[in-house]
């Protein structure tokens, strides 16, 4: 339903390289560079990185978040450390989680602008 989602970014430079680490482990590379965008996807971009120099971070509960989707436990886990690591705050480590409809494996992370991000699995059968 959802083609591709842009978050903002205070620093485009930093943000990007950020999610150049952080996206690698779920299949997502950097796509296009452009001065004031970035775009991360598999075939094409999905992800988009916005610079908005002058804009204000977000709030420790944003309201919003953007779930990625991840190949594996292990891809989920790595995102995780690897956001921590280079900065994010974790608004939920890796674990087995419940929603609504079905059970997935999923990890939450406020990244360097205060944009909370997910990265999620489903067990084979539920995607």
């Amino acid at each position: 339903m959802i083609d591709h989602v842009s978050i903002a970014v205070r620093d485009l430079p930093a943000a990007g390289a950020f999610y150049d680490a952080v996206l690698a482990p779920i299949g997502l590379s950097r796509l296009v560079t452009r001065e004031a965008t970035i775009g991360f996807g598999k075939r094409y971009p999905e992800f988009w990185l916005n610079s908005r120099p002058h804009s204000v971070p977000g709030t420790d509960n944003p309201g919003a978040h953007i779930c990625l989707r991840a190949p594996s436990r292990e891809a989920v886990e790595t995102f995780h450390a690897l956001a921590i690591t280079l900065g994010a705050r974790n608004e939920g480590a890796p674990a087995e989680r419940t929603a609504t409809i079905t059970s997935y494996f999923g990890a939450f992370i406020i990244d360097l602008d205060g944009n909370k991000i997910e990265a999620v699995t489903f067990p084979r059968g539920q995607d």
